[in-house]
């Protein structure tokens, strides 16, 4: 065991785990730690303008690996930016490790310079958090962090680090003869309870699989034995935000997105089935709409790494505690192992009715000449840009998000990065530069609303330094989007400060920060204009015009049921009636 610096250690710790990429800001409080980051050139720092940017990015970063990403910032301020980005990525269950700096230890309590409480200002909003007062404790410490943050269900960790410690000499511990035996999640499912299950499932007249972003922490091989499940039992399949990819959009069992925004078929298969398959959800509100309505007549099942997520929100038949791979492996086992059976005729005529519900057509929408419609800009987005086998996609927040999410296919986990629980507005920007980060040729188009981009716009300035050549494809409606359709659809009309009267000419900002600008405003020049954006070999802002009006349907109003939806022309043109019962 070698004698280092803390500084030493936290580099050498960072090797040690495999780290490529450390997104960061510099400040007093980390400046050993900056030093010996100077001296080595197997890491990879990449300056963001903001420390909630570096978070961001770590997400973005992690959620396209499936590696845990990190971020390095200061003391006081530079951990207090972090917050947000710790509560998304707490919200989200993705793994990330922030590194903070403090004070030295004998000034913790007594306000110093950029002193902030920052254990207890983090302690509700990451997995586990430490303050490293002892240089040899630290090492093991990183160690400890990286392990809580990427077993059980994924999430952010913070070690804040005290300047003394890192100028201060210890024993460095190898990753090997760290002390992580104290945290090991349960991984595999009751064979009583997935026997349960099966046993459900061999009967079902109705069933459905309701999937969320577990699968996709799970690991490529959750996926696809997912898959492997639903081709072969048939059952219909839907998905939160957060699960996008998890079964190809392409599949023939597939439903759509579910929820607030989800289609109409996928929200009705919820609300119709007798039997609902959680496997890796939460049961979010968006999700779940009324809960006393929700899913009314089904048996229950939940599959989640997370015992405090079974029974939190919705009360289910059959509770199953593991990792989504290990139990959905056995479930395949058991159910092969008792004669692969389902209840086909019962199943088959389920179908119809689903198809049935498709006939509703429920993302149809009027294209205009004159205006581009924002859902006609993603659905050429897509068509240009499918192909794609390396296309990335993330978004901020807003209705452009649901829109993404209703018109963009996704055929494989980890090309959809979003803020799912916190909903963060200025999320898509950062998270972009991170999936550049860690795919430097692959397609990355970060869809954004014109407000949420603004929020962190700073991020230009790392894009356009480090080469990145994200695509940051703004829907432009002047508009905070999704404020103004609530307050049209909820709040009387009543527009209460849902519009900004200064936005900027965003060419000319991006060409003031070094990068293309390309302004679309006709829907003739729509596809030679994303043609170009996509043949730029560097950073480009696209600032799309579109109807500044335009709704976001299907919706679930908060607080409604499934059945309960809004459908916009789908209901102005008589296809449904009041009850929603099809009518061609």
């Amino acid at each position: 065991m070698a004698q280092m610096t803390g500084a030493k250690m936290v580099v050498t710790a960072l090797k040690d785990q495999g780290v490529e990429v450390v997104f960061g800001y510099p400040g007093g409080a980390v400046l050993p730690i900056y030093d010996e980051i100077f001296q080595q050139n197997d890491i990879r720092h990449v300056l963001v303008r903001h420390e909630q940017g570096a978070v961001h990015a770590a997400e973005g970063y992690a959620r396209s690996t499936g590696k845990p990403g990190v971020c390095l910032v200061t003391s006081g301020p530079g951990a207090t930016n972090a917050v947000t980005g710790l509560t998304d990525a707490l919200m989200d269950s993705i793994p990330i490790v922030v590194l903070t700096g403090q004070v030295p230890t004998f000034m913790v309590g007594t306000d110093a310079f950029q002193e902030a409480d920052t254990v207890g200002i983090t302690r509700p909003c990451t997995k586990h958090n430490w303050l490293v007062k002892e240089t040899d404790a630290l090492s093991d410490v990183i160690h400890q962090a990286f392990h809580v943050a990427t077993n059980g269900r994924p999430g952010p960790v913070l070690v804040d680090i005290p300047k003394d410690v890192q100028f201060a000499s210890g024993t460095y511990v190898p990753p090997a003869k760290a002390r992580t035996q104290h945290y090991k999640p349960k991984v595999k499912g009751d064979l009583d309870q997935i026997t349960r299950l099966v046993e459900l499932m061999e009967t079902a007249k109705k069933p459905v699989f309701y999937t969320g972003g577990g699968v996709i922490n799970s690991g490529p091989g959750a996926s696809q034995l997912l898959r492997e499940l639903v081709d072969a039992t048939g059952f219909p399949i839907t998905s939160t935000l957060m699960g996008l990819g998890s079964y190809p959009a392409s599949g023939e069992n597939w439903l759509g997105m579910l929820g607030m925004h989800g289609l109409y078929e996928a929200n009705l298969a919820m609300h119709g089935c007798d039997l609902m398959i959680n496997i890796g959800a939460r049961f979010d509100d968006r999700i779940t709409g009324r809960i006393a309505d929700f899913s009314p007549n089904s048996k229950k099942v939940h599959i989640d790494i997370d015992p405090s997520s079974i029974n939190k929100v919705i009360h289910v038949d059959v509770p199953i505690v593991g990792d989504v791979a290990h139990v959905l492996e056995d479930v395949l086992k058991v159910w092969k192992s008792r004669g692969r059976k389902t209840n086909a005729p019962a199943v088959l005529d389920w179908w119809h009715q689903i198809k049935e519900w498709r006939k509703v057509d429920c993302l149809a929408f009027t294209n205009s000449e004159n205006t581009i419609k924002p859902q006609h800009a993603l659905k050429r987005l897509e068509e240009l840009t499918k192909h794609r086998k390396d296309r990335y996609i993330c978004t901020e927040v807003g209705q452009h998000q649901m829109w993404a999410a209703q018109y963009l296919g996704f055929e494989d986990p980890n090309l959809w990065m979003t803020s799912g629980g916190l909903g963060t507005m200025g999320y898509g920007f950062p998270a972009s530069i991170g999936v550049q980060m860690a795919h430097p040729d692959a397609l990355v188009i970060n869809v954004a609303g014109e407000a949420s981009w603004l929020m962190n716009m700073q991020e230009m300035g790392t894009a356009v330094q480090y080469r990145l050549p994200v695509k940051q494809f703004i829907l432009n409606n002047e508009r905070l989007g999704m404020v103004r359709q609530w307050q049209e659809l909820l709040h009387g009309e009543r527009y209460s400060h849902s519009w900004s009267e200064a936005l900027p000419d965003f060419v000319k900002l991006a060409e003031a920060f070094g990068a293309k600008g390309i302004l679309c405003t006709d829907p003739a020049d729509l596809d030679d204009a994303i043609l170009e954006m996509l043949n730029h070999d560097g950073p480009v802002i696209f600032d799309c015009l579109v109807e500044k009006h335009e709704n976001c349907f299907p919706m679930i109003p908060s607080g409604k049921a499934h059945n309960e939806m809004l459908l916009g022309e789908a209901e102005t043109q008589g296809v449904i009636d009041a009850k929603g019962s099809v009518l061609v």
